[in-house]
């Protein structure tokens, strides 16, 4: 049987919450970088997206041709 401490929890929560976080921070710089620099408002709606939708959205970006077409694609999510 193996003993997890709290520690370890923890670290494993660390690890899982900065890698959804580095996610986040790509899919942002790829927004930036074909749309140009977004509000902050859309940023922050962005950021407070679960790590599933957060992954549709990377593949969505493909086919998102204006900032108007993202606020729309996170209205319809």
């Amino acid at each position: 049987m193996e003993i997890v401490t709290s520690w370890m929890e923890e670290g494993i929560e660390l690890g899982i919450e900065t890698g959804i976080e580095r996610e986040k921070n790509l899919i942002l710089r790829q927004i930036n970088r074909k749309f140009g620099k977004i509000d902050v408002e859309l940023e922050a709606r962005i950021r407070k997206l679960n790590v599933e939708i957060i992954e549709d959205l990377g593949e969505a970006i493909f086919d998102l041709d204006a900032v108007e077409d993202l606020r729309n694609w996170l209205e319809n999510i």
